[in-house]
Formats: C-alpha cells, structure tokens, sequence
C-alpha cells in the first residue's frame, strides 16, 4: 500500500525503517516536519528538540560512538551552528550510522540567505547524499546509513524545500533493527588531539577515494545513482529537485544521469556518461557545485551560463532558459491578488512591546530570528538591524560600545530575541553584555514555545518533543546568575506597565547597574492552552479618526467610512489597540 507524504514525513519513515534510534534537532523551516513526525515511532526511536543545532549535532555523533545509528537535522543556516562539531566528526568517523540532514531553502522562503550547503561536504570531507522525491526520501536515509558505516563517514543528508514539502506517493518498508556493537573505549578514534588528526587526515582522503569508486559501482546496484540513456543527443547530470524539473521539460530520447551520491561526484561514471551523448547538461539549483567540479575534470559541459545561481528553478525557467521555449499562457489580469504584508498575528504578545519603544526614537533595537522580526515592519518600525539566531544580544553589545566610543549619548539599545532563541545561542551573547559591562538593556520575549517554525516546545516550555514534562528553565533565573540587576518581569499587553519597565531599565542603565527585561504572555495558538479571548469594538460616536489605532499594527484594525473599524473575525480581544485609543472609543466585550 502506498502513502501520499511529503518529503519530511517520508524522512521521517526512513528514520523508522533505517533501524535509526537516537535523533536530535532544532526546528528550522524547511526541516522541522521530519522530527515532528519521529514521536509515533517513539518505541523504537528516540526523538529530541535540542536547545540548538551544535547541540543537536553532537547528540546524535555521541550516540553514533556508543554504537547506534543516530540522526539529526536542521535548516541550512543551522549548519553554520553546527560545522565545528561536523568537521571534526569527518576526521575521527563513526561507530553507529550518522546522518546529518540539511535542509536547504533557495529563493530564501523562510531563511536569512540562500547558501548552499552543498560546499559543506566538500570542505569536510564527507559522503553527501541527495533525494529528489518522496519517495527517495524514505529510501536513501537507509543506504546513507550504509555508506556511513561503511566507510566510517558522517553523511550529509542534503534536501531542499521543494523535496521537503511536495508530497508524493510513498511505499513502506519494515523496519530493520540495528544491533550496536559492545561499546569499547577508542581514545586513539575517539579524541580529536591535533597529532590523532594528523594521522586521520590521510585516512579522510583514502575514504573519498574509495566513495568516488562506489559511486560508479555499488551506486548504481542500489539505485543512489541512476542512468537513463536515450538516443545519444542530449545528456543531463542533475540531482534533488533539478532531476524532477529536467525530465519534465527535456524532450523524449533525453539521456539522464541522475546522481544521488552528490560528494564524491563519480567522475569516472560521469565521463562515460558524458562519451555516450553529442552535448552535456548539468541543471542544479543554486551554485555551480557539480558542474565546476566536472569542468575540472576536463569534460564539457553547459550550465549555469543559462540556468543562473540564484533562486529556485521549476520546468518554466528551464524550459525557457536552457531550451528557449517561452510557455504560452494568457496571464489573467481581472483580479489581482489582494496585498498582504507581514504582520505579527491579532493579539500577538509582541506588539505591545515594539509598540511601546517605537514611541521613543532614541530607542535603538537589534532584533534576531523569530516571529518578532516583524518588529520592523510599519507601522511598528521598532528593529534597527536583525543578523542570525543570537545576534539581538551581540550585535547590540557592538552597537552600544561604538555609541560609548562615538560620543552618542543619546541612544539606548535594546537587544531583543525570544525565549527559544534565548536558549539556542543568546545565553552566550548575555554573557557577554555582563562581563564586557554593556551599556545595553537585552530583552527576553517570552511566549512560551518557539513560534515562527510552529510551535515546538523549548527548555522554557516544560515539555519535551515526546511530550515528557520536563523541568521548565526560568529565564529570570538564568539573567540573574549572570548578574543582571534588576529583571523587569512584565506583560506586554499592559502598555502602562510595558511603558513603566522600559522606562525603569533605562533609568537602571543611567545608574550603572546591569537591568533587563523579560516580557511574558502565551501565544494564542499554544494547542495545550485554552487563553480567554474576547472582542473589542469600536464606539463610532467616540471614534475622531485620529488613525491612533493603526500604529499599533494589528491586522485585525482597518478604517471603514472614515471611522476604525474592528474585523470581528480577527479580533482576540487583547485591548492593545484599546490602549492606544485616545479618546476611550474602543472596548472590549467578552465573547
């Protein structure tokens, strides 16, 4: 029987099947699903949210040494949290299976770039390995952990969120357990002492060797990689999505060499590949990755001067740019899509809180990566700068330094990240605000769960991925052993009391002390919690038309004959905008 899947669900069988028993992760679009759905395996697979990526990662290389199979995944950007483990694992090898998934995200859906991460197996010196479809999804996590164990390698486990999230039909297997070997001590393996990786080193290169070599034979057994000849005219190497799109748009008799073992490339069976038809294409998303590497080899080829390195491909582009066939459509332009910008949710936590410092324009704040990046949109306009997971603390602490070296007296920075990214890699950046004395105030918005990636819980939550309770970590408590004095615990939705705490940090700050805050109010959408949520409308008679409403950024708020009007269909009833209402024309009614 088969089973319509996405991607990430079908990975997530492939777990099951492939014997693998240790996972860890960190939620990231385009990856989160495939951990998501690990718990109903959870009697044979344990499953886990790590605080962060490294984390993830050396969690599921521990196991790897202590003999199973072990697992972890993330988005492309978390590879960057999690080189330093990664490279040192492909010098010292593995005991048990190890496969890291990255999950790669061009045209920048969901992510902060569009790098591809393919170049990371090439710099580290490990397999990588390339499904193109649901189903291959399922499949090949079984023969990455093959190759893992036999040539004594960490696997790059590399997708991207077209094969994340379209769906296809998926056949299941059964699961084939996986006996880890009597653990025994192997320092000599195991310690990555700079003369141990001396001596690796040779053996990394012997290994790449040896999978170049299975990559034209065993490969293509087990069907990783997979030719398809046609009548020796047209010939394209392509791998992941790239191989869906081509051999949609390439006409009948086309030659496909379809690679699912991505690095090494199989350079021998490329060149046979390559004598067997008149011109040869490479289509890959992103950089040039194989194709620079087949040019190297002496064996022409086409490509990225007609497909480009950026953003994502589909059977359109391809068609047009390789083939030079425009698609013949009538685009419709009656009706037009109505303009939706970004916005954080109707009674989201986090408006108050931007609400209340965009009031100040003295108030510099450098944001991080959450649903609280919507800060900086209008009419809110509270973030000044936003780089990667941490960065809300760090980034601020150097902005606040150079106001200190500059002269600027009149700024005050506010580093904000939420309560999952205060555990992922923002205790480190308070850290640093403390012992490097920081003329800056960080804030903490706690909403109890981490909410962009959908809602997975955190070590602030009290719950676990296998829905464990847990012990709940307070964030209050963590600011306070570094030595923040005072900690304003407030919830946002009060602008008065948002208003007194922001002024009182400050105020702490003029004084030399070492203040921060920490705003707490559940997201509405927490599955487990039941909030209260009411209705605020708008008094007409009361209402001037001052707009005062608007600035509080709520989608639910729009003027309607020149008058606010509050959709009834979005409200929650936070009163935020009541707050903000000068003239006391809206109120609150209870649902």
């Amino acid at each position: 029987m088969k089973h319509l899947m996405s991607g990430n669900e079908a990975t997530a069988r492939g777990v099951y099947e492939a014997g693998i028993k240790v996972c860890s992760a960190y939620p990231g679009t385009p990856s989160t699903e495939i951990l998501e759905n690990l718990p109903q395996y959870g009697e044979d697979v344990y499953c886990e949210w790590a605080p962060n990526e490294k984390v993830a990662t050396e969690v599921a290389y521990g196991a790897s040494v202590a003999g199973s199979r072990s697992f972890c995944t993330m988005k492309m950007v978390g590879l960057n949290v999690a080189a330093d483990p990664l490279f040192t694992a492909g010098y010292m090898g593995v005991n048990g299976a190890y496969v890291v998934v990255t999950a790669d995200d061009p045209s920048c859906h969901s992510s902060q770039n569009e790098q591809d991460n393919r170049h990371y197996a090439r710099a580290a010196k490990i397999a990588m390995v390339e499904p193109s479809d649901a189903q291959e999804s399922k499949d090949f996590v079984a023969l990455a952990c093959d190759i893992s164990e036999q040539f004594d390698t960490p696997v790059l486990y590399r997708t991207t969120t077209r094969v994340c999230h379209s769906k296809g039909l998926v056949e299941f297997g059964e699961r084939t357990e996986h006996t880890a070997p009597a653990y025994a001590r192997n320092t000599r393996k195991y310690v990555c002492a700079p003369a141990h990786a001396y001596l690796n080193h040779p053996l990394v290169e012997e290994r790449l060797k040896k999978l170049e070599e299975y990559g034209c034979t065993t490969a293509l057994e087990n069907g990783l990689n997979k030719v398809e000849l046609g009548d020796g005219q047209v010939g394209v190497i392509t791998a992941s999505i790239s191989y869906q799109y081509a051999k949609e748009v390439f006409p009948e008799g086309t030659s496909f060499l379809k690679l699912g073992l991505t690095y090494p490339l199989p350079m021998n069976l490329i060149r046979d590949f390559a004598s067997k038809v008149q011109k040869l294409y490479v289509i890959e998303e992103l950089d040039p990755f194989m194709e620079e590497q087949i040019k190297a080899a002496g064996i022409h080829c086409v490509g990225k001067e007609l497909t480009g390195n950026m953003y994502e491909l589909n059977t359109e582009l391809v068609r047009e740019r390789v083939l030079g066939v425009k698609t013949d459509y009538t685009p419709i332009t009656e009706v037009q899509p109505a303009k939706r910008p970004p916005a954080l949710c109707p009674g989201c936590p986090h408006r108050g809180f931007f609400y209340t410092l965009s009031k100040n324009k003295n108030y510099v704040v450098t944001g991080d990566i959450g649903c609280y990046t919507l800060g900086f949109t209008p009419p809110l306009n509270c973030m000044d700068v936003c780089i990667c997971m941490g960065g809300g603390f760090s980034a601020g602490m150097g902005m606040a330094k150079s106001f200190e070296r500059e002269g600027v007296t009149d700024k005050v920075v506010f580093g904000v990240m939420g309560d999952s990214t205060f555990f992922h890699s923002g205790m480190t950046g308070a850290a640093e605000i403390v012992y490097n004395k920081g003329r800056m105030i960080p804030c903490v918005l706690d909403n109890r769960i981490t909410g962009m990636t959908g809602h997975q819980d955190n070590p602030g939550t009290g719950y676990t991925l296998m829905g464990q309770e847990t012990n709940m970590i307070s964030v209050e408590k963590v600011l306070s052993a570094y030595g923040f004095d005072p900690i304003f615990t407030v919830d946002p939705q009060d602008l008065t009391a948002m208003k007194k705490a922001a002024e009182s940090a400050v105020a702490a700050l003029q004084e030399g002390r070492q203040p921060a805050i920490v705003t707490r109010r559940p997201c509405l959408l927490i599955k487990r919690q039941k909030p209260q949520v009411g209705m605020c409308v708008v008094n007409a008679d009361k209402c001037r038309s001052c707009k005062s409403c608007l600035k509080v950024g709520c989608p639910a708020i729009s003027m309607e004959n020149g008058k606010a009007f509050i959709d009834r269909t979005q409200c929650v009833g936070c009163t935020v905008c009541a707050q903000a209402c000068p003239f006391d024309a809206i109120e609150k009614e209870e649902k």
